[in-house]
């Protein structure tokens, strides 16, 4: 497994579990339940880690597709630097959840607060989330780009499905 294939194994949990963090918080605001949203901080955290690994792993990945057709180093540029934004709030998400875990486990009512804090700071954060998955995607997915046109004439798809 090289790097690229690293990058892509651990991509998609930040931006999957900060969403459903995010809601599953929501949820356990609404219930006033605990258990809820301790759960919501633990995905948090585990997000934040995968934010981390994430990071690591992009430089490696950008190494290997940076020459490949069609890649370029503008658009690889771009979702880094998103990228970057993304991670740095993901590493405060986590470490909040931590505090509210902590302040939850002490039966501490400020836990409440570090909680609204997360939901605004997550809410935040789903603007990042949408722009890395998507400046991602486009690194090789020409067709998601803004911009595309379609080339391929119908006799090209007859003849390739043949």
């Amino acid at each position: 497994m090289n790097e690229a294939h690293l990058h892509m194994v651990v991509n998609h949990f930040p931006i999957i579990g900060t969403i459903l963090a995010l809601g599953i918080l929501i949820v356990g605001l609404i219930l006033k339940n605990h258990s809820v949203r301790n759960t919501s901080y633990v995905l948090f955290i585990v997000a934040a880690i995968f934010g981390a690994l994430s990071m690591g792993t992009g430089e490696g990945a950008e190494e290997l597709v940076k020459d490949m057709p069609n890649v370029g180093w503008e658009i690889i540029h771009e979702h880094e630097e998103i990228a970057e934004k993304l991670a740095l709030l993901l590493y405060v998400l986590g470490l909040l959840s931590i505090i509210a875990l902590y302040l939850n486990f002490k039966k501490n009512t400020k836990e409440k607060l570090v909680s609204l804090c997360i939901v605004g700071i997550g809410v935040l954060s789903l603007f990042l989330v949408q722009k890395v998955g998507t400046s991602g995607g486009e690194i090789h997915h020409t067709e998601i780009r803004e911009g595309f046109q379609n080339t391929t004439t119908e006799k090209e798809v007859i003849d390739h499905d043949k």
